[in-house]
Formats: C-alpha cells, structure tokens, sequence
C-alpha cells in the first residue's frame, strides 16, 4: 500500500502530461483543418479607396497577369447588404457577394445543378446568381428547381444559373455554410453604385512562394498608394503559423504546470524511500558485515526507487491514454495520445525517481555496518 501511494503521485502527473499535452494537440490539429479548409494558400487583399489615389479591378487583373508564375487565382471580392425575396419569402440572413469565375477555383467547391460565374458574366455585368443549397432549398421547394428561376435582391432581379453542392452534410442552417449568393463583381459593384472594390482574394501556386508573393503585392500597391497606411495585405499562411507557434507555446505551457506534479511525486518518493532506510538499517548492517560493497548498497535502492517510478509511470500512461480520449470525447475534437508526451514524461517519471532516489541510497550506503546491525 504504501508502494501504490508512493507511485500514485508519479501516476497522476505523468497522466495529467500526456492528457494536457494530447488535448492540446487534437484542439491545435482541429484548428489546423477548420483553418486550412479556408485555404492555406490564400492571400487577402484590403485596399483604402481615395478620390485621388485608387486601385481599379483591371489595374489588378493587369498586375496578376504580370505574374502569371507567382499567382493561380484572383478574384475581387464585392460585399453586397441587401434583402433577399423571393415572392413573398424574404431572408435576412444570407451571404451575398460579388465574384469573379476564380472563385469556385478558390474556395473548392462544386456544381449541383447548373453552372458557376463565367467570365462572360463579369463583363457584361449580367444579373445572374449562384445559390448556395440551403438558400436555394430555402427559396424554392427543390434546389434542382432553381436553375432558370428568378429572385430578387433590393430591387435588382437575378436569373439563378447555378446551385453549389452542399457543404455541411450535418445541418442546413440559417447563416450556415450553405446559405449564401454568389454575383458577378461587375454586377455587384454596379448595385453598390460605386465601381470601386476594396477586397481581393489571391491565391498563390505554391503555398513556399507565399512571402514572395505578398511582397509583390505590397510593392504594387505601395507604388499606387505611396503609403502602406492605405492597404493591407494577409497571408492564410502566415495566421497558421503564428497560431501553430501559440498553440505550441500553450502546450508546453501547460505541460510544464502537469509536469510540476511529477516534481512533487519525486520528493513522495524521496521520502518514502528515506523511511524505507531507516526501517531496514539492520539489513544494511548484516548485508555490509557479509562484504556489500557501498556501490552494492547503493544500487539496491536506488534501483527500488527506478523500479517504482517506472510502474507508476507505466500505469500514468494507461490512465493518460483513457483520459485523453474521456476528455477529448467530452469537448468534441479527436485527441489522442502523442508519443512524444508519453516519451517525455516517462522519461521524466524513471529520470525523478533515480534523481530523488540518489540521497536514500546514498545515506544507507554510508552506514557503518557495526552502528547498523545495533539499531533496533
């Protein structure tokens, strides 16, 4: 019993490392994925319009052609506020946005039914609209019955030329992932009554050329606005990895405070392994009387004290495992143990107990056999 208490400690903080550590790391892999469906190589482009000083959309179709080698997609992106109806149904909700025919490309998406923005739309600034299957199950009985309908948005009317697959294969909600229209920029920037875009999105072929990519970006704008004040140039890239270098520093953060725990369990063992000297002094005696060698004695405890850190950390792992997947279960992310955080803190649990097994083994060690073999 007093062995189990010994390892109980080593236990619950080699379980309480790995289940922080794992948890942390399924929570930083589902942030990983939700941001990497938003498309690492993505680039956002936010421009501060000026009567003077301004970026029209074929300045910045001039500049992508330019760099045909750097960039894959780009497409203005065009915010429009306005009532969608349909008849008498009316929603509030929806996202409605002007894009180029890139942006299916962009975003990765696919047709149901119909087809997407073309680039014969934006030029001739067509009424045409792309529905995303919520809104068109919403508006019409059938989102295949959409293709050719007509809606309304103010009191611009829009032919429905196409119907995104669905999106979110849990639930179709309002405000959700598949309630959304999609309008050619042209458009919507006419219904905005400015010709004016303050937002692009460009991606790049390949996500290692990100930095070059915004650099170039940042020189041409900066060669319009002749101050950076006036725009702002975001790399999906770049969030990841500051949220990955967050996340990490959160990891060990919290793995450090779990690990204090093990420090703790080292000085239980310390002590209890003390007891254990004091209550064998007359063993050490006979054993040092029969010729044990110091180093003889030594290594009897402090092997005890190895093998009992190892046993604790071997059960903290069982536990750690179970935790993880209790815990992961219970906040909704898929956690599971890294070996890493098993590799460490077992390492951690033996390296305590021979550490803190040292000063027991050593004082027995030093015992006088004759001093010994009187104790009582």
């Amino acid at each position: 019993m007093r062995s189990f208490l010994t390892m109980l400690g080593i236990i619950i903080g080699v379980a309480a490392v790995i289940i922080l550590v794992s948890v942390v790391n399924g929570y930083m892999s589902t942030m990983i994925e939700s941001f990497t469906s938003m498309g690492v190589d993505r680039i956002n482009v936010s421009v501060n319009n000026m009567s003077s000083r301004s970026l029209d959309p074929d300045d910045m179709y001039e500049f992508f052609d330019e760099h045909y080698e750097l960039f894959e997609n780009m497409t203005p992106s065009v915010n429009v506020s306005m009532p969608l109806k349909n008849g008498s149904e009316t929603m509030s909700s929806t996202s409605i946005g002007g894009y180029s025919e890139d942006y299916i490309d962009i975003v990765d998406y696919d047709i149901a039914y119909g087809r997407s923005i073309s680039y014969a739309d934006c030029e001739a600034e067509r009424n045409v609209a792309v529905l995303g299957y919520y809104t068109a199950l919403e508006l019409f009985d059938n989102a295949n019955e959409a293709v050719g309908e007509k809606i309304k948005i103010g009191n611009n009317a829009f032919t429905v030329i196409g119907v995104i697959e669905r999106q979110d294969e849990d639930e179709l909600e309002e405000g959700g992932t598949d309630d959304f229209i999609w309008l050619p920029y042209s458009a919507a920037t006419k219904m905005n009554f400015s010709r004016n875009v303050s937002s692009y999105i460009i991606t790049s072929r390949d996500t290692d050329d990100t930095e070059e990519c915004t650099e170039a970006i940042e020189s041409f704008l900066y060669d319009i606005f002749k101050s950076d004040d006036f725009y702002n140039v975001t790399a999906n890239s770049s969030l990841l990895d500051e949220m990955n270098e967050q996340i990490g520093m959160l990891s060990m953060m919290l793995g450090g405070i779990a690990g204090i725990s093990l420090l703790v369990a080292g000085v239980g063992v310390m002590n209890i392994m003390l007891v254990s000297v004091t209550e064998r002094t007359k063993e050490i005696g006979i054993r040092k009387a029969l010729g044990a060698k110091k180093g003889v004695i030594m290594q009897q405890f402090v092997i005890e004290a190895a093998v009992t850190s190892s046993i604790g950390g071997v059960i903290g792992i069982i536990v750690g495992a179970l935790g993880t997947s209790a815990v992961g279960g219970a906040i909704g992310i898929n956690a599971v143990p890294t070996l890493g955080a098993v590799a460490v803190s077992f390492s951690v649990s033996v390296g305590i107990g021979l550490l803190f097994g040292y000063m027991p083994a050593s004082r027995a060690a030093l015992l006088n056999p004759i001093d010994a073999l009187r104790t009582d």
